[in-house]
């Protein structure tokens, strides 16, 4: 009885968790003005790139080439940082707290350009007797947290147009 009610709970905690967040359904959110645009990066093959620009497309903006009058995205810079958040009795690190942050500028049709930043953090157990299972974990949580990123930075921009509108 007790195992069963602890896995009804897990399974409730889990569906909980991964509903919670907002995410714009299919691009339905974003103005005309953006579903056109250009996306610029230092490194256009980089892992945050390559995020940056698949939630763009999942979000139906289309990307064209940088002509004038179309608005452009661009990534300036992103920095990944580790730090140790706790050790264990004899001085191994035992977690971590893994500090994804991304700058990005708009360049809106009319000439404007506007910052926007996206920082992520998240906690990682750092099991030092699984090495292999631990490096794998480490880059599924380092490719959610570009993702994340990535979806802030299109919330952003999205509320930056309609601020821009507003005045």
């Amino acid at each position: 009885m007790i195992k069963s009610i602890k896995a009804l709970f897990i399974v409730a905690s889990i569906t909980a968790l991964s509903a919670c967040g907002w995410h714009f359904q299919n691009g339905t959110l974003i103005p005309q003005e953006l579903r056109t645009l250009t996306f610029e990066s230092a490194d256009p093959y980089s892992e945050m790139s390559v995020a940056m620009r698949n939630q763009l497309q999942a979000n139906n903006i289309q990307l064209v080439n940088s002509t004038q009058g179309i608005p452009v995205l661009r990534i300036n810079k992103f920095r990944t940082n580790d730090e140790v958040a706790s050790v264990f009795k004899r001085g191994r690190e035992a977690e971590k707290v893994l500090m994804l942050e991304v700058e990005a500028s708009v360049r809106l049709a009319n000439g404007e350009t506007h910052p926007i930043t996206a920082k992520i953090n998240r906690t990682f157990f750092d099991n030092s007797r699984a090495a292999l299972a631990k490096s794998a974990e480490q880059e599924i949580i380092w490719n959610d947290m570009r993702e994340q990123a990535a979806r802030q930075l299109i919330t952003k921009m999205v509320a930056l147009e309609k601020q821009v509108k507003h005045k």
